[in-house]
């Protein structure tokens, strides 16, 4: 009675003010009312558990612990994203479903990258800055749009820094980790932040300038991070010669590209072959191993046979998924590559 009392209130009508032949009545109505937004309240409950049963049950590994990025929405071949303060637009070819673009900010965008059908694209600028900055937790970026879509960080990775933070910290021991393909730096930072040595390698100078920069935002100029432009297999080849070993490997390999001196890498034909290479520079008490994949061909079991075949001498277990990004106003995963994690099981 309580509820239904303080339901007419709200509606307006203290229930002495009514005549008492229609308190009846006005109870009845108040009661049905109540059990319209109950039930409403309840289905609401319902759809928001079977999304949630349905993001759950997706075996992926989800970057979801981000407060300066987000994806907002996705379709017809494109993501809605939040950067900061910057909302942007560009092109995306896992999604491939056409729903309705209601979301204010595809229309409301500060940038939006073009693609075009011959193939590249070009960005179309609505007050957004050269250039800005995004956090995530004690390591900061700077961001720039450049050349095909690009923004100068990949933050589907973010679930792989958490992954390999937490092994870190809780090594007990000084470790020492060689990050290939290092581009500008997210995995280095980490890896600095977590307490480790790091030797970041890529093969474009601009690149390894840009990371050193991140890591001046971080702060983490003084941090043992050793920066070398070269050639990835080529430098994994010099420290075979050299004898040096490293406790954890990280490679983020693009699906194509060339060395400061031409050198071609295609990965389907590159991949395992310095996977091989890298064991021969692992330590004997090794901590993680961890291979990133953007191309559609190496899937997780791929990665997850590679890494298994040829680490197989160390004691470990090897997990390979999809990894994503939740997407704000589905509550549903877009897929964003694959990583393969070998983890020691010392």
């Amino acid at each position: 009675m309580y509820i239904i009392i303080q339901t007419a209130k709200q509606r307006g009508k203290p229930l002495n003010d009514i005549p008492k032949e229609k308190h009846g009545f006005y109870r009845a109505f108040c009661l049905s009312f109540l059990l319209i937004q109950l039930k409403i309240s309840s289905i609401y409950e319902k759809i928001k558990q079977f999304i949630q049963y349905e993001r759950n049950s997706i075996i992926m590994w989800i970057a979801d612990n981000w407060k300066d990025y987000e994806v907002i929405d996705c379709s017809k071949g494109e993501k809605l994203e939040r950067w900061g303060d910057y909302i942007l637009v560009r092109p995306d070819p896992q999604v491939i479903w056409d729903t309705p673009k209601t979301d204010k900010g595809w229309k409301s965008r500060n940038g939006h990258y073009h693609r075009s059908k011959k193939g590249g694209g070009e960005w179309e600028f609505f007050s957004l800055p050269e250039q800005w900055q995004i956090h995530y937790g004690s390591l900061t970026f700077n961001l720039k749009p450049f050349n095909f879509k690009h923004t100068g960080l990949f933050p589907e990775q973010a679930t792989n820094w958490d992954w390999f933070s937490e092994k870190i910290k809780k090594a007990g021991r000084p470790v020492k980790v060689l990050n290939l393909f290092a581009y500008t730096g997210g995995a280095t930072l980490a890896v600095a932040a977590a307490g480790a040595q790091v030797t970041h390698v890529d093969a474009s100078k601009g690149m390894v300038t840009w990371a050193k920069e991140n890591a001046l935002s971080s702060g983490l100029k003084d941090a043992p991070i050793r920066w070398l432009v070269d050639d990835c297999v080529k430098f994994v080849e010099r420290e075979i010669r050299r004898g040096n070993t490293y406790d954890a490997i990280i490679m983020d390999p693009p699906s194509y590209g060339r060395g400061p001196k031409g050198e071609i890498w295609k990965i389907e034909d590159m991949i395992h072959p310095l996977i091989q290479l890298c064991t021969k520079i692992l330590s004997k008490d090794a901590l993680f191993f961890l291979v990133n994949s953007y191309t559609t061909g190496l899937a997780p079991a791929v990665l997850t046979y590679m890494l298994a075949t040829e680490l197989k001498p160390w004691n470990g277990k090897v997990e390979s998924q999809e990894i994503g990004l939740p997407v704000k106003n589905t509550g549903l995963v877009l897929p964003c590559g694959a990583s393969g994690r070998w983890e020691s099981c010392n």
